[in-house]
This record gives C-alpha cells, structure tokens and sequence, in this order.
C-alpha cells in the first residue's frame, strides 16, 4: 500500500485551551445524547462538523452540512485550528484497561492511496455497509473538502518497523494527552525524521490491509475521488495498527432484539433444539441472576475455545440460556454459496440461522434497523441490555463472542465481508486528533 506524510491541521491548545474537549469518538457512535454532551464541552468540539445538529428550519442553503463548513473555514481563520509546519506520520497511542488488565495500542496516522476493492485484494473489507451513512458522509465531504475521520486499518509486519519507531516516539512530548469518558488515554505524536518517514513508507509498500473500522468512510473517499477527480482525493486519512501487536482487541458486539410480532421465548427456545444444544441457567433472585449470568458467559467462552458456534440468550424468564450448534449441515444449507471461513461465524450462524429463519429478520429487516440494536460490550452494557428485555422495552438479546482476528482474515482472504457488526475493534479510534484539507 502506498502511504505519505502530511500536514495535519490540529486543534491550537493556545486558542481552544484543553484539546481534548475538542476531540471526539467517530459520529457513528455518537447517541443524541453524547452528541449533547460534546456540544457542552467545548465550543470547538469537532462534533459539530462530522455530527451537527440539525433543525427543522434546514433547508439546501442552511443546514448541518454548510454550518460544518462554516465552521471549519471560521475556526481556520481564527487560529483555532492551525496546519502543522512540518510533514509528518503521527504516531497515535491509547491506553487502556479491560477486566482490570493494562493494555496499550500503537498506530499510526497517514495518507493511505485509495484502493478499489477486488484482485488484487489491497485493501479488504470485512463488513457490509449501508447507503445512508455513506451519502451522509459524502454530502459532508462535498461541503468541506476536507477529511476528518480516521479508517482504522490493520497490516502485518513481523519486523514491527512501525511499532519500533512509534515506542521510541512516544517517549517524547506528545502533541495531543487526554483521556476519554471510557479512561482510555490518547497521545499523539509526529514523527518527522525523514529516515524513519523512509523507513515506515517502505515497509508498507508490500502489505495488503484489512478495513478494521471505518468502512462507510473508505467507500465514501471512493466514490468523492471519481464524482471530483481531485488528485488530493485519491488519499485518505488512515489509522494503520500492526495485527502482531497485543494491544489489538476485538470486543463482542450484542444483538438486542425488539418489535417483533407474536414473539414467544418458549416457541424460540423449542424451535433452536432442532439444531442447537440447550443449556438453561435458571435463577430465582438477583444475586442468582449474576451467578447465573456470569455462568453463561465462562461456558459461551469455553465452547468458543473448542471452536464451536455458541450463543446466549436472554428473554426475561427467569432463566439464560446457552446454545451450541451442533447441526452444522443447517448453516451449509441455509448460505451454501459462502464460504467455509463465513459459514463458520458466530454472527453468522445466528443472523441466518436464528434471526432470519426463526425471527423473521433478514437482509430488508436488517438494513431498516426497525428490530436490531447493536450492543457494544463496555462497560455496563450488557446488563442495561438485559434491563431492556426485563422491563419490556426489548423482547430478547443475543450474546456473542468476539470475533476472532484469524477469522477477519480467512474471511476477508476469501473476498467476502462478514455480516454488519461482526467485529467491535476497541478502543476506538477518535476524531480531530488530525484533519486533512483537500
């Protein structure tokens, strides 16, 4: 992949004052509320350029787009965000914890040649995406020209080129130090010495890359680049992590399920025995509720260690329950075109066999997001999950393992993506650190 450095635009702490407030995670995960809460925190939070606000008054000359143009030229002219004087590959570090156990991320920042997806493979996507957010995204790059987001992409490199020169940067001053609501820490770094630009430009030029996170953006730089022709457009402001490294971690993303006519957990449980084994952990008080969560979820982990499709269910009554596919014909008939790679996925064992056969919740259904959302599992997700389906606002959640890096990469090496959210890449990698202006 050919990559190069740049001029990053970037927050001015003389200006702004705390950057950090400045900084925000990716606008597809915003919520309302979040969004609210960036607007608070700081004037010059770049929310208000990747995910305005929006009013009833907006029309085709006023509305979130324009404003987040107006924005970015205002704050340019005002100094608040400034372009660096010196071409650089950023170096970007999170630190983090998960179950009480440190972890760090390296990364690094720079402009990535957009690769058309198919042979030879350059770049591989991992996920279907939707048409919505990728005209959304295009209709905020048309406003701006400029590119804000990161597209968080994963390579091999077993000499750590990259991961030796981002350890020895990151002894330095960082440009940017904050940490985020979830206490990860985030520090960025320029590394500006020519020989090592060299050095990591070099070791890229070999690697194919797998789309981590960022997909709609990926595509929506594809299709910007052949609408304008801009020659600054054929690049794209990329996140690079090296899949050698032990700070690369993938989390479980959950499926809550709701809206569904006539839904019975009794008739669900009976029809999953056809070609699942059921294993019910029944409860009668809260603390047994925990025990019995806490159960389920150390037996779905030791099954996914013996390579078998599990999942948990929750539907309120009084009871989780693990299944384990042990049809495995069931899957091969249901999507016989795909391959064994796909076939063998957790996600898609459950959206084909579970949701769209079972539930009536197939490619329209899942495309309109009327009966899915999406848990990510951090923090006290999951439990608030479960309250959903105890308080009746949801009828039943799917509980997942993560998906397995050695899985992304078999299914992608097969030129398939995986079923949407089959992966959630933690932390996430968050917007304004760096802005690319066209």
């Amino acid at each position: 992949m050919e990559i190069k450095p740049f001029k990053a635009f970037r927050f001015d702490a003389g200006v702004v004052g705390d950057v950090g407030s400045c900084i925000a995670p990716p606008y597809d995960c915003l919520s309302p509320a979040q969004q609210q809460q960036l607007y608070k925190k700081s004037k010059y939070n770049i929310v208000r350029i990747i995910k305005g606000k929006t009013t009833t008054s907006d029309n085709a000359d006023n509305n979130q787009y324009t404003r987040a143009a107006d924005y970015l030229d205002t704050w340019i002219k005002k100094g608040v965000l400034k372009q660096d004087r010196a071409e650089a590959i950023y170096a970007y570090v999170q630190d983090f914890q998960i179950s009480g156990c440190n972890f760090r991320r390296n990364s690094f920042v720079a402009l990535a040649k957009l690769e058309e997806f198919g042979p030879p493979w350059r770049v591989r996507p991992h996920e279907e995406t939707l048409e919505e957010p990728k005209i959304d995204r295009l209709n905020l790059k048309r406003a701006t020209v400029a590119k804000f987001g990161l597209v968080f992409m994963l390579y091999e490199d077993e000499q750590n080129v990259a991961d030796k020169i981002i350890e020895e940067t990151s002894s330095q001053k960082p440009l940017i130090n904050f940490v985020d609501e979830q206490d990860v820490r985030h520090r960025l770094f320029a590394i500006t010495a020519e020989e090592n630009i060299d050095a990591i430009t070099k070791m890229m030029l070999d690697k194919s890359c797998i789309i981590a996170d960022g997909h709609h953006r990926y595509e929506t730089a594809l299709n910007y680049y052949k609408e304008t022709a801009n020659p600054a457009a054929v690049y794209q402001m990329t996140g690079f992590v090296n899949i050698r490294q032990d700070g690369l971690t993938i989390l479980a993303t959950h499926r809550l399920v709701g809206d569904l006519e006539d839904f019975n957990l009794e008739k669900l449980i009976t029809a999953l025995r056809e070609n699942f084994e059921i294993t019910e952990y029944a409860f009668d008080s809260p603390p047994a509720k925990a025990e019995a969560k806490q159960k389920l979820f150390a037996q779905m982990k030791s099954e996914c260690d013996n390579d078998e499709n599990v999942f948990g269910i929750y539907g309120g009554d009084n009871a989780f329950y693990m299944a384990v596919l042990k049809n495995k014909q069931a899957v091969d008939s249901a999507v016989p075109d795909m391959s064994r790679p796909w076939r063998s996925l957790d996600v898609s064992v459950l959206h084909k066999l579970i949701l769209e056969k079972l539930l009536g919740i197939g490619e329209e259904e899942l495309a309109a997001g009327s009966n899915i959302e999406y848990i990510k599992d951090v923090g006290s997700a999951v439990d608030e999950s479960i309250k959903k389906v105890d308080i009746g606002q949801k009828q039943v959640v799917f509980f997942v393992n993560p998906t397995k890096m050695q899985q992304i990469q078999m299914v992608t090496a097969a030129g398939e993506k995986m079923p949407q959210k089959s992966t959630f890449f933690y932390p996430k990698m968050h917007t304004g650190l760096t802005i690319s202006k066209l």
